[in-house]
C-alpha cells in the first residue's frame, strides 16, 4: 500500500484482526454485486469505501423516482439512467482508486456462471426468487461464497451460503425452488427505507470478512430483523443432505466412481 492508502484505510489497519494484511486482501478482492437497488446501494457503497479493488455491479433497470426513497446510490439527477452507470459514478466518487465494472443486463446461463467464476465473493441484492436461485446454482457450481439479503415491509434477513465448508447449506437448502412461490416486492408491499440500509450493510460486513479471512461468518445461520420491534433473531440453518442443488456424493459413491484415482 502507498501512503495515501495507509491513510485512507487507517481505521481498518488499526484493527488487530484485520491489519495491513487483511486490508491488502480486501484491496485485491473481487466482489460481484447483483442488484443496484435498496440492498445493493449500501452494500456497494461500503465495499467501495473499504477498498475492495474490483467491484462488478449488475442490474438491468433504470432509475425511477420511487427508487430514491431508499436506493442511495442514485440521485434525482440519475432519473432515467441505467442504475449500473449511476451506481458506478457514485462508487468512484467514494473511492476513485478502485475498478468498477458494470453489466446492464439480467445475468443468466453461461454469462452468470462466468461472472461468478471471476468473483471472490458474490452478494445477492436482487428482489426475486428466480434470480436468487440462479445465483445460488452458479455459486454452488463454482464453490463461491454467497452473501444473501432480503427486505420487505419492516422485515429483513441475511445469511451466508459458503459451500467451501463441508456442513454449510446452500440457498436452496433453506428455500427450495418451487413454481407456486408467491413473490412479494417492495413495489406492491412497501419497505421502510432504512431497513434495506441495515441489511445491505450487514451484507457488506460479511463480504469484507470473507475477503479478509477474518471472524466467523453467517454460514449456517440466518439473521432475521423485525424492524418494528427492532429485534434480531439468529436461526440455525442446517444443510439438506438431499438438496437437489448442493448434495454431495457419499463416500461409497466416490469409491465406486470410475474416475477415482485419475489425474
Amino acid at each position: 500500500m502507498n501512503d495515501q492508502q495507509l491513510l485512507r484505510y487507517a481505521r481498518h489497519i488499526l484493527l488487530d484482526e484485520l491489519g495491513i494484511e487483511g486490508q491488502e486482501k480486501i484491496l485485491a478482492g473481487r466482489a460481484l454485486i447483483i442488484g443496484a437497488g435498496g440492498l445493493g446501494s449500501p452494500a456497494a457503497m461500503y465495499l467501495a469505501s473499504a477498498g475492495v479493488g474490483h467491484i462488478t455491479l449488475v442490474d438491468d433497470d433504470v432509475v425511477e423516482l420511487s427508487n430514491l426513497q431508499r436506493q442511495l446510490l442514485h440521485t434525482t439527477e440519475s432519473l432515467g439512467q441505467a442504475k449500473v452507470e449511476s451506481g458506478r459514478r457514485a462508487l468512484l466518487a467514494f473511492n476513485p482508486d478502485i475498478v468498477v465494472d458494470t453489466i446492464a443486463q439480467r445475468l443468466q446461463g453461461d454469462a452468470l456462471l462466468a461472472a461468478v467464476a471471476r468473483a471472490d465473493v458474490v452478494l445477492d441484492c436482487s428482489d426475486n426468487f428466480t434470480t436468487r436461485h440462479a445465483i445460488n446454482r452458479a455459486c454452488v457450481h463454482h464453490r463461491k461464497p454467497l452473501v444473501s439479503g432480503a427486505a420487505i415491509r419492516f422485515d429483513g434477513q441475511v445469511s451466508v451460503f459458503d459451500l467451501r465448508g463441508e456442513t454449510s447449506p446452500c440457498y436452496h437448502c433453506l428455500f427450495p425452488e418451487a413454481d407456486d412461490v408467491e413473490e412479494a416486492s417492495c413495489a406492491t408491499m412497501g419497505v421502510l427505507a432504512p431497513l434495506v440500509g441495515i441489511i445491505g450493510s450487514v451484507q457488506a460486513a460479511e463480504a469484507l470478512k470473507l475477503l479478509a479471512g477474518i471472524g466467523e461468518t453467517l454460514a449456517g445461520r440466518m439473521l432475521c430483523l423485525d424492524g418494528l420491534a427492532m429485534q434480531w433473531r439468529s436461526l440455525n440453518v442446517p444443510r439438506d443432505e438431499e438438496c437437489a442443488i448442493c448434495k454431495r456424493p457419499t463416500p461409497e459413491a466416490l469409491r465406486a466412481s470410475p474416475s477415482r484415482g485419475r489425474r
